[in-house]
């Protein structure tokens, strides 16, 4: 009886591919970086709240009112700007170049105004007497919205980062990866806003 020689197991010919990630490193240091800062503002607002939750009159007695009409309607052109730069995502993604680029300049545009009416308000506040040192609710006033607007300004940076790149050609539908951290940051400025608006104006 002729013994069978012992079947051995197929290997595909050539090198193994590697599984691919689920999450690129980058993608995951944004992740992270915005995890760290909704947990500095989460102290903040927690701080911010017990002043204004307590017993004492809030905001303190002569103090200006805020400008809640003008900031409400600011707080809309923040709004549309996360609908722009989602539109400018998908439009790369669909291989629309052009739709890509305007979707882009809008949002820059859109946070750009924004940042300059709130700029324009904190002067105001500042000539009407609001200031960080006036009082605690002038500390906290600057504190989150002056916070915001840094975090806004960044964000505006990494849109003319992108856009600069993107003029050049850098981005296609393959290649997206700076778009989409510089979309998931907007998206944290631009989600941010809401609740700091209801908080510190309403």
């Amino acid at each position: 009886m002729i013994a069978k020689p012992l079947s051995t197991p197929a290997f595909p010919a050539g090198p193994v591919p590697s599984p691919a990630r689920d999450l690129e490193p980058a993608k995951l240091g944004i992740l992270l970086f915005i995890a760290i800062e909704i947990m500095f503002f989460a102290g903040l607002i927690s701080a911010f709240l017990v002043f204004r939750l307590g017993p004492a009159q809030w905001p303190p007695a002569g103090q200006p009112r805020l400008p809640l009409e003008v900031t409400a309607v600011n707080t809309l052109v923040l709004l549309l700007s996360g609908f722009s730069v989602q539109w400018s995502w998908k439009s790369l993604r669909a291989g629309k170049t052009t739709a890509f680029l305007r979707g882009l300049g809008l949002t820059f545009l859109l946070g750009a105004a924004f940042l300059a009416v709130q700029g324009g308000e904190w002067i105001r506040m500042l000539h009407f007497g609001l200031t960080a040192q006036s009082n605690i609710f002038g500390g906290f006033f600057y504190a989150l919205v002056g916070l915001h607007g840094l975090h806004a300004t960044g964000g505006l940076l990494a849109l003319l980062w992108v856009g600069r790149k993107a003029l050049k050609g850098g981005y296609n539908a393959g290649n997206s990866l700076g778009v989409d951290l510089c979309r998931t940051y907007w998206f944290f400025v631009v989600g941010l806003w809401p609740l700091l608006f209801v908080l510190v104006y309403g």
